[in-house]
């Protein structure tokens, strides 16, 4: 098939990269794949590293040029299908195939929880302009037929795969101490640890918070990152007299070392979320998970078997939690073990991209 993903947003997270890591996937089966984004999108400068064609589009805003400019490349570059992922390209697309005679399927997928608006404008564009609908979990899925009341046979969950031939947990103790001492980090210490982009919900200040709550000397804190919530994480702690027990590690292109390392993960989030890729990287990594039950994450953390699930926006919750697990070696061992067979029965990529090949054949109606 001849597929086209479009994406508007600027940022750097777990939707960008799922759609780099989907694309280079059907890729890697035959596909024709390709990406229009902003130049100045970071998705822009990541796709040759994934192995993506992308061209620059000035898509950004909802203007008139980034209409007129999808509008001439679709005319001249037929595609079977368009896989559209914020609001700003999914309207711009919409448009664009409404005011050519002859216009490809669109496929809108749908990231995070926030809420959709109700207006009739919308309505058309999730309801008739686009083909199919994607979630990245149930919960969204649910989301959208009870609170805007669009057809659940035209919305279909997928969740985001993992790789599971690069995510594992370490061979060994002696060989996760070997990756500490490579990533400078304390081997006489346990690690808690979280990967996300420094936003505001994914509730890294809580975790820090609820850090400087334990008071463990044998404890160490790794945030591994960025975004706009970094300068006040410096400050806060610096405020909690933290320096030298947490690691702001910045972005890494390569995650999984910094997860082999660590012997907690923690994803306080309390808003936005479908089911965190970050969540299913730490369950193949093998480790014990500490959440809540944000956006669509309770459908694979489930509390007592796949990790322990504490209240939003609660640090004592969660210090009590994080505390409770490194306290328990034996639930340590059982919940990590759990999370890890899940990832593997359940959340590799092939799964995903089986399942968007599908939404994909059957938006442009080659199957029944």
């Amino acid at each position: 098939m001849r597929i086209l993903h479009t994406e508007n947003s600027q940022g750097w997270g777990g939707q960008e990269i799922r759609i780099l890591t989907e694309a280079a996937g059907m890729i890697k089966r035959g596909h024709e794949v390709q990406l229009i984004a902003p130049r100045e999108a970071r998705i822009f400068d990541e796709a040759p590293k994934h192995g993506v064609p992308v061209t620059a589009l000035p898509i950004a805003k909802k203007r008139l040029p980034g209409l007129f400019a999808l509008r001439r490349w679709l005319k001249a570059n037929p595609v079977d299908v368009i896989n559209t992922h914020s609001s700003t390209d999914s309207w711009l697309v919409a448009l664009a195939c409404a005011s050519l005679g002859k216009a490809p399927p669109i496929v809108r997928t749908r990231h995070v929880s926030a809420p959709v608006s109700t207006n009739a404008a919308t309505r058309w564009l999730y309801a008739s302009a686009a083909s199919a609908i994607v979630t990245t979990g149930e919960a969204l899925k649910q989301q959208l037929v009870r609170d805007n009341g669009f057809p659940a046979a035209r919305i279909v969950s997928i969740p985001t795969g993992i790789d599971l031939t690069r995510y594992a947990p370490p061979a060994n103790t002696k060989a996760q101490m070997a990756t500490r001492a490579r990533l400078r980090l304390p081997q006489d210490k346990r690690i808690v640890g979280i990967v996300a982009t420094l936003r505001s919900w994914k509730g890294h200040r809580i975790l820090v918070e609820a850090f400087a709550a334990l008071k463990r000397a044998d404890t160490h804190l790794l945030i591994v990152g960025d975004g706009p919530q970094r300068e006040a994480l410096e400050q806060l702690v610096a405020q909690l007299n933290l320096k030298g027990q947490v690691t702001l590690a910045g972005n890494q292109a390569d995650v999984v070392p910094w997860l082999q390392s660590m012997d907690v993960f923690a994803l306080p989030s309390y808003a936005n979320e479908g089911v965190p890729q970050a969540i299913l990287q730490a369950f193949a990594c093998g480790l014990p998970v500490v959440t809540t039950e944000a956006g669509a994450i309770p459908e694979v953390a489930r509390d007592g078997e796949t990790g322990l699930i504490v209240k939003m926006q609660d640090a004592p919750a969660l210090a009590a939690g994080i505390g409770r697990l490194l306290d328990d070696a034996a639930l340590r061992t059982r919940l990590g073990a759990n999370a890890l067979a899940q990832a593997q029965a359940r959340h590799g990529i092939d799964a995903m991209l089986d399942q968007m090949e599908a939404v994909f054949h059957r938006a442009a109606g080659k199957l029944n």
